[in-house]
């Protein structure tokens, strides 16, 4: 070969290695297996659940008003769930925006659903100014999504949005801020007094671990049921199985196995059901099939363990409410392509935007309600529920707030190559022990 094409060669070869190697070094690191409690994103976290000091009033009566407000868009929209996979081509369920108002006299909360994935911080955001600038006499929010994976998409902007969760359409989003002020408007026009009860039923058979399949499972329907003079029953309940009985291929709108057992629970006893999506982050629902009469099948075995397997109900006497919001520091971002290589945090952080990480915390008498932006998965729920049992407490939990951070699951599992631990643990390591102190310090703070 003559030298100077030999030349060409290796100067060519070697700018293309360096390219490469700068490539490399830009965008990916290493994982950074430092303990977390020696970590500044801790130290702050726990400095400011120590200073945290809850709105709270103590009332004669409890009052609770709600309302469902159809917010099917007049036009298809792009499906959020799995996968991009266009607009919907037909409408299964409408969807709906779900409030209720709970106050006992001096303060007054406002929980607010949507038969969505998730509740991006935008949309959040979003939503609280409405509320502000509409004056509504609301002392607090606290978000909540069913995690349908076949809602609407078009409220998340951004790349990641433009990516995987349908885009961004601004029309969408002020559809939704005027749907949930009408919501909103309704559930306060139509506060009574009520009664109050929390009740736990147990629906085991229904949802197992998709993780590790011998591993523990949350098998519990929580509720708590507001009962007003005239007989009509509202309820807030959450559970564990992730709503995603419909396949990935499915193009239709549809709220999945919540929407259904909702309207079942409103042809029987109840005027209103709320359902909030639990402790989903590595539970699967047991279901026949991925069909639509597989859904609605689903959803009848729920109803049937309603009035079939209550494990306990207890009145909610005292009229107290208090309530808080703790931001959660977290380490850099760990979205990983293996075992021990993660991309760069700047290049995580320019697609995903803003993760808004934090607790919303809702104490109504003895029923405590925490909200997560991690999808925490079920296995921790049985230990948490124990230790507010202890400290007095019916424990209720719920993510999606207006925050996401991917999954929360049991630290043991970081390095499997599995789905839920690699890809969408986007924060780790360390963050199921991260959770697990957090929410003990905060049933703590609440029984202060």
């Amino acid at each position: 070969m003559p030298r100077p094409i030999a030349q060409r060669i290796f100067r060519v070869f070697g700018w293309t290695f360096g390219i490469v190697v700068f490539l490399a070094l830009a965008t990916l690191t290493r994982i950074d297996w430092r303990d977390f409690k020696e970590m500044e994103y801790y130290q702050e976290t726990v400095a400011r659940l120590d200073s945290l000091n809850f709105e709270s009033s103590e009332g004669e009566i409890w009052l609770a008003g709600w309302s469902s407000v159809n917010a099917t868009p007049t036009s298809p929209a792009k499906l959020v769930g799995y996968k991009p996979r266009g607009r919907y081509e037909f409408v299964l369920d409408s969807s709906f925006v779900k409030a209720m108002v709970i106050s006992n006299g001096k303060s007054t909360v406002a929980f607010l659903n949507f038969e969505l994935m998730i509740v991006h911080p935008y949309l959040q955001g979003r939503i609280n100014q409405a509320i502000s600038d509409s004056g509504l006499a609301l002392d607090y929010v606290y978000f909540t999504a069913t995690h349908t994976h076949s809602g609407i998409g078009g409220h998340i902007p951004g790349l990641i949005g433009k990516l995987a969760f349908g885009g961004y359409d601004d029309k969408i989003v002020k559809f939704l801020e005027a749907k949930t002020l009408e919501g909103l408007k309704s559930a306060m026009a139509s506060r009574d007094t009520v009664e109050v009860y929390f009740r736990k039923t147990k629906a085991d058979t229904l949802v197992a671990n998709r993780l590790i399949a011998e591993d523990p499972i949350d098998p519990y329907i929580r509720q708590l049921i507001f009962e007003k003079r005239n007989g009509k029953k509202g309820t807030i309940l959450t559970y564990s199985a992730h709503p995603t009985i419909l396949n990935s291929k499915f193009m239709g709108l549809s709220g999945d196995y919540p929407n259904y057992l909702t309207k079942l629970m409103e042809k029987g006893e109840y005027d209103f059901s709320l359902f909030a999506a639990g402790t989903v982050g590595s539970h699967r629902p047991v279901a026949t099939g991925n069909q639509t009469n597989d859904v609605e099948s689903y959803a009848l075995a729920l109803n049937r363990n309603l009035s079939e397997n209550i494990h306990e109900v207890f009145p909610v006497e005292e009229p107290n409410l208090k309530v808080g919001n703790l931001p959660v520091g977290l380490r850099k971002a760990h979205f990983r392509i293996s075992e021990k290589v993660r991309i760069r945090p700047w290049i995580f952080n320019s697609v995903f935007g803003d993760t808004n990480a934090h607790f919303d915390i809702v104490q109504i008498g003895k029923t405590l309600f925490i909200s997560s932006s991690g999808e925490i998965s079920g296995v921790f729920m049985k230990e948490w529920e124990d230790y507010a049992t202890e400290k007095g407490f019916h424990l209720i939990i719920t993510c999606f707030n207006g925050g996401y951070i991917g999954y929360i699951t049991p630290d043991k599992y970081y390095n499997y190559p599995l789905y839920e631990v690699r890809d969408m643990n986007w924060f780790g390591p360390y963050n199921g022990a991260y959770f697990d102190e957090m929410i003990r310090k905060m049933i703590d703070k609440a029984a202060e």
